[in-house]
């Protein structure tokens, strides 16, 4: 009787103590039919968030893309205009040296004459000095 009166022992007895190392496993309990709408509106709204943000940077980095590649070939227009123009002057520079080349052989002609004159000249003096002394050596007799 002793053993009735003391009833079951989790009746009686304190509830024992958790080791934490122990886990529990909970029965999982489906989500209520309004909970799982809400949840799968809210999940599309964000997905569509999502997306709308996603499209709309790859459409803004496109846009990008097109001005720099309109900056870009108006960059390449100029110096296309920058190179004609060098093309063209360095043309006229080419052609002015063409004309000018006959008188620069001319030049060239003249200078080489000088030079020779010049070194007639010097033997003509050497020659004239040594005609001058021997006039002189003669004259001394």
């Amino acid at each position: 009787m002793a053993a009735a009166a003391e009833g079951p022992p989790e009746a009686g007895a304190q509830p024992a103590k958790q080791d934490p190392a122990v886990e529990t496993a909970e029965e999982a309990k489906e989500p209520a039919e309004a909970d799982i709408n809400e949840l799968c509106k809210d999940m599309f709204s964000k997905m569509a968030t999502y997306l709308t943000g996603e499209l709309t940077a790859t459409s803004e980095d496109y846009k990008l893309l097109e001005n720099m590649n309109k900056l870009t070939s108006l960059k390449y227009l100029e110096m296309k205009d920058i190179a004609i123009n060098i093309s063209r002057n360095l043309k006229d520079l080419n052609q002015k040296y063409a004309d000018l080349q006959p008188y620069l052989e001319q030049i060239n002609l003249i200078e080489e004459q000088v030079a020779a004159l010049e070194q007639a000249a010097y033997k003509l003096d050497a020659y004239s000095k040594k005609l001058e002394a021997k006039y002189k050596k003669l004259e001394k007799r």
